[in-house]
Order: C-alpha cells, then sequence, then structure tokens
C-alpha cells in the first residue's frame, strides 16, 4: 500500500510538473511569437529603407555627376577670366612704360629751359615775376629730385625703359 501511494504522490506530483511545463512552454512559445513579428517588421523595415537608400545613392550620384559636368562647361570661362587677367597686367605693363617714355619725351625740351631758368632764379635768389603754374612747379621739383649735380654726368635711365619699351611693343607684333 505505501508503493501505491509513493506512487500516486509521484504521478501527482509529474502531472503537477507537466502541468507547470506546459504553462512555461506556452510563454516561451508566446515570446516566440512576438520575436518572429518583430524580426518579421524589421525585416520589411529594413526593406522599405535599403529601397530608398538605393534611391537617394542614385539621386546624389546623378547630383554629382550633373555637377561635374557643370564644372566642365565653367571651366573655360575660368582660363579665360584667367587670360583676361594676364593680357590686362600686360597693358597695364605697357601703359606705364608709354607714359613714362611719354613723359620723358616732354621733359627734355623743358628740362633745358627750365635749367636755365632755375639757373638763373638761383643766381637772383629773388622771387620771379609771376607765379609758377602748376606744371612749372611739377618740373621744378622734379629737376629737383631727380638730377645729377652739375660735375656729374646725368644718367638718362627713362631713356632705357623708353628702349625696353619699345622692344617689348616689338616683341608682341
Amino acid at each position: 500500500m505505501l508503493t501505491q501511494i509513493s506512487i500516486f504522490i509521484i504521478a501527482i506530483a509529474f502531472a503537477v510538473l507537466v502541468i507547470f511545463l506546459i504553462k512555461t512552454l506556452k510563454a516561451a512559445q508566446g515570446s516566440l511569437d512576438k520575436v518572429t513579428q518583430t524580426l518579421q517588421d524589421v525585416q520589411k523595415t529594413v526593406d522599405e529603407l535599403s529601397y530608398e537608400v538605393k534611391q537617394t545613392v542614385r539621386h546624389a550620384n546623378d547630383i554629382t555627376a550633373d555637377v561635374d559636368h557643370k564644372l566642365k562647361q565653367v571651366e573655360p570661362v575660368m582660363e579665360s577670366v584667367k587670360n583676361l587677367g594676364e593680357v590686362l597686367s600686360e597693358v597695364t605693363l605697357a601703359a606705364k612704360q608709354a607714359s613714362s617714355a611719354l613723359m620723358t619725351r616732354f621733359q627734355k625740351p623743358h628740362n633745358t629751359a627750365d635749367k636755365t631758368s632755375n639757373a638763373e632764379t638761383a643766381n637772383k635768389s629773388v622771387k620771379p615775376d609771376r607765379p609758377l603754374t602748376a606744371t612749372e612747379r611739377t618740373v621744378q621739383s622734379y629737376n629737383a629730385t631727380y638730377e645729377e649735380p652739375a660735375g656729374k654726368p646725368a644718367k638718362n635711365w627713362l631713356s632705357y625703359v623708353d628702349i625696353a619699351a619699345s622692344l617689348w611693343q616689338k616683341m608682341r607684333q
């Protein structure tokens, strides 16, 4: 009898254990169902995002190609602007050289006349009868600044500039 009671208790304990195991397995099955549903949703979202990412990459590639094409179209314009800057620089240099040459040519006749009048004025040490004009003051200032003393021969460096300007013009043609 004791064996029968022991077997009966073991059977009841086994039945209780099976019931709890069934409940645990059903709860695990519910969790796995939820995980499966979540993974399906994630997979669907990843598929949708991957399509949109591909579209974005294609659009970015199109934009890059368009920008590259437009840069290639603008490149000759930029080269022309660069060349224009160089030409303007050369024109400015030529204008400076030409104005130096013209100033030298205009000042040569005035310098000889001014030297005599300056010498007379310096010898007299008096003011002239009339006020000096702007041109006369400019020439007088130039002579005072750039003329060599009477003992030294004058260096006519502007004539070298005139020669260089004419050589440059011949080379340009």
